[in-house]
């Protein structure tokens, strides 16, 4: 999960499902100032702890520890995602909780109310719809999590485009990104375990949440629509009767490239794919700037996974940055974590409507 690479803030093309597929977009812009940024770095946890659960209500949620961290781990499961799980309570785990105790997962043009505390029958539906495993488990590192390929990843777009792949940078970038926790957050839950050196059957506390080896009978439906929100910074996905089922954060655009408007389609889905760098597609970047393809990967500045849509340019796809994913803009397209964007082209097919407000 590297942070954003300034160099690459220029067009890609998608090369795979399909040469012509162009997107606007590059990686991470500067993440705007989150409150609650590293706040976290002071907590403590512990295994019993996360576990428990909650007995008394109400429960306030406070800016970092246990209580926002135990929350995060639900919503994840829940299909309500918060992002990047890290225990510290920002606004896209708030975003996430207001719209999960929203009716119908407040699927109308109205936002919910902010939620600041978590009542007995708030918790119960949480816990039902995340399901009864614990909230966090025990991970045994395996030699397959040490083999590689792990590459260090230049921050010149042409070095990029010399890699064989855009590969995890470490085993602990992978497994970290597995598990849909940051770095530090990883660090903190095994202060004794050496993340630069670890060796196959190095056992780590990490979130108790689906991965791409889990995925449940609900992540293989079809939705009915998707819907962006250009002010909110979410995607949803949501059913005929207009009940929000999935939520994940979103990292928009602004400024001179900003997100379309109005009702689109999904015409394609592309996993792994390779990138064109094209710098004629903007205006910061001189057009005399050579062209480049970059090979795919999970540091790749589209992720993952590119969903094509039907406005030329756009589409919906992962990131190499999943810290930056509501705090940022993107050069117009809908940019989610590497595993929200994996999930999400689970349940999207050709012709799935995508309506932007």
């Amino acid at each position: 999960m590297k942070v954003a690479v300034t160099f690459i803030a220029a067009a890609v093309m998608a090369v795979g499902e399909s040469a012509a597929q162009q997107t606007k977009d590059g990686p991470a812009g500067p993440p705007a100032t989150r409150p609650s940024s590293g706040v976290a770095a002071t907590a403590r946890y512990t295994e019993a702890g996360l576990n428990a659960g909650f007995k008394r209500f109400p429960v306030r949620i406070l800016p970092e520890g246990t209580v926002p961290l135990h929350v995060q781990i639900l919503l994840d499961r829940a299909g309500f995602s918060p992002g990047i799980i890290d225990g510290a309570w920002g606004a896209n785990a708030a975003r996430a909780l207001s719209y999960f105790a929203a009716p119908e997962g407040g699927g109308g043009k109205t936002t919910p109310a902010p939620v600041s505390a978590i009542t007995a029958e708030m918790y119960q539906r949480l816990k039902a719809a995340a399901g009864p495993a614990t909230a966090v488990k025990r991970y045994k590192v395996t030699a397959a999590d040490l083999s590689g390929p792990f590459v260090e990843i230049p921050e010149n777009v042409y070095r990029q485009a010399k890699l064989r792949c855009l590969c995890y940078s470490s085993p602990a970038e992978a497994i970290a990104e597995r598990f849909h926790i940051s770095a530090r957050l990883l660090a903190q839950l095994n202060p004794r375990a050496r993340l630069d050196r670890l060796a196959p059957g190095t056992t780590l506390l990490v979130p108790n949440v689906d991965n791409e080896a889990e995925a449940s009978a609900s992540d293989t439906m079809v939705v009915a629509r998707l819907v962006v929100s250009r002010t909110g910074f979410w995607t949803q996905a949501q059913d005929e009767s207009g009940r929000v089922i999935f939520h994940f954060p979103s990292t928009l655009g602004g400024g001179f490239d900003p997100s379309p408007i109005g009702n689109l389609k999904v015409v394609s889905v592309s996993e792994s794919p390779a990138f064109r760098y094209q710098p004629a597609l903007f205006a910061e970047v001189p057009d005399s700037e050579p062209q480049a393809l970059l090979p795919p990967g999970p540091n790749s500045p589209v992720g993952r996974v590119w969903i094509g849509l039907s406005k030329k340019h756009y589409g919906i796809h992962g990131t190499s940055s999943p810290e930056t994913i509501g705090y940022a803009t993107s050069h117009g397209c809908v940019r989610l974590t590497n595993w929200d964007a994996l999930q999400l082209a689970l349940l999207v097919e050709y012709g799935t409507p995508v309506v932007f407000r």
